[in-house]
């Protein structure tokens, strides 16, 4: 396309010059004295210093023709000069303005596409290849990573699901990070990570997890996020330690954070995002116990979630609310009522389904619910490691909001905003708890997926 348009440049700077030329040319031969047409030149005859028919002047007619040629060939090339500069500067004009209309066209025609990884090859750079209102998200060598987890060993492994493994990774520049490699050959795993990636290349949050780059290797699909040292809230509640590094005032402060990411997708970003999968495990603890929302495999946007065709029925047993399993209908209320399940493991230390001795299982709100009508009965039931170690009517304030958001019917369970609120005031202001319930934060743009 660029020699096509080079080439028609220099036609057309030909044929102007050609053109130019031709007139200027015939235009001063035309008003020449040496022209045949030019009248002759009358010669006084009273004049007492007229040469006589005959007599040379000045070196005759033939120096006075070549002075005149001289002069008729720099006036022809330094027209051609100016020809050549004006038709440089109109293709120049012409050439700016073709390239801005087609970057313009390729905006409009694609502008909330994300970095499809179907189509990048192992030796592509993505820095330019994020549509409008997203980040940049690097793209990180296979063999970076390869070498950084040591070959993908089983030492090197964080954790992992259905769909993939996390492992801890160092970089080249020293950094230590995250890297969760999906299933290779996996449709889900490959959708759901291409998903998130379209997502978090959007949103930014302090309490959404920060992707650092992606790779695309023959059929392996890897993200790279920050590395959170403390695992998931799951591993802390429910792993070796059973909740013990995790106080009254350290889980308000993770139900505090949880809330505010989800306040940020719900109220903040345009089209509202469903986050769809919030569960303990998607949720992530730094070095300081600060909470971090990750999971964004089967976000969708409010749009999407009108279309239940769309959409397949997914989640996690447990934190599904109950209209979604059995409707498919899906709303930022969904979201809501997977936090009123966490806000219960916070409050009392049992996973979201356990296992009954009689080999059939028993969902934390089943459970809680009953006991939850008697006031005088949640500190017995409280989980054991925080036991008298909070206010009784902080403790109610909790359970109270707990029990508004698993309500069976949607329209009763409070926003996510109102929830944020009342927990705010909860929470140590060197915590992160206030007056006022939510940081100021950027609004993401685009569509979730």
């Amino acid at each position: 396309m660029r020699k096509l348009e080079l080439k028609l440049q220099a036609v057309v700077a030909w044929v102007f010059l050609m053109r130019f030329q031709s007139i200027w040319v015939h235009g001063f031969i035309s008003n020449s004295p040496l022209s045949p047409a030019s009248p002759p030149i009358a010669v006084l005859e009273d004049n007492p210093f007229a040469p006589s028919p005959g007599a040379v002047v000045g070196g005759g007619d033939e120096d006075d023709g070549h002075l005149e040629m001289k002069v008729l060939i720099g006036l022809t090339v330094v027209a051609a000069v100016l020809a050549y500069l004006l038709v440089s500067m109109i293709c120049l004009y012409i050439s700016r303005s073709s390239r801005r209309l087609a970057k313009g066209r390729n905006r409009q025609s694609d502008p909330e596409q994300g970095l499809s990884l179907h189509k990048v090859s192992s030796k592509r750079s993505c820095s330019n290849s994020v549509g409008k209102g997203k980040r940049r998200v690097a793209f990180v060598e296979y063999e970076t990573l390869q070498s950084g987890t040591n070959g993908f060993s089983h030492d090197s492994i964080l954790g992992g699901g259905s769909l993939g493994t996390v492992y801890q990774a160092w970089l080249e520049d020293g950094s230590l990070v995250a890297v969760k490699r999906f299933n290779a050959g996996d449709a889900d795993a490959e959708r759901q990570c291409q998903n998130e990636i379209d997502l978090l290349s959007r949103v930014q949050h302090p309490n959404i997890i920060g992707v650092r780059g992606y790779c695309a290797h023959e059929d392996a699909r890897l993200l790279v996020y920050e590395l959170m040292p403390n695992g998931s809230l799951n591993t802390q509640l429910h792993g070796h330690f059973k909740g013990s590094a995790l106080s009254w005032h350290i889980r308000m402060k993770i139900a505090l954070d949880t809330a505010r990411g989800l306040e940020y997708l719900h109220e903040h970003c345009s089209p509202q995002v469903i986050h769809r999968d919030l569960k303990s495990s998607n949720i992530l603890l730094d070095y300081k116990f600060n909470a971090k929302l990750t999971g964004f495999g089967l976000a969708v946007t409010a749009n999407q979630a009108q279309n239940t065709e769309s959409i397949e029925s997914s989640g996690t047993p447990g934190y599904v609310a109950p209209e979604y399993l059995q409707d498919g209908k899906l709303t930022d209320k969904s979201d809501v009522y997977a936090f009123g399940v966490i806000l219960l493991e916070l409050l009392f230390g049992r996973k979201a389904v356990e296992e009954l001795s009689t080999g059939h299982s028993q969902s934390i709100v089943t459970w809680a619910i009953p006991q939850l009508t008697d006031r005088s009965k949640i500190p017995s039931i409280v989980d054991p490691v925080i036991k008298d170690t909070m206010e009784l009517k902080h403790l109610y304030q909790v359970a109270a909001v707990a029990v508004l958001c698993v309500q069976p019917e949607p329209s009763y369970r409070p926003l996510i905003t109102d929830v944020l609120y009342s927990l705010a005031p909860l929470v140590p202001a060197e915590l992160g708890g206030s007056g006022r319930g939510s940081y100021v934060t950027t609004t993401c743009h685009g569509n979730a997926t």
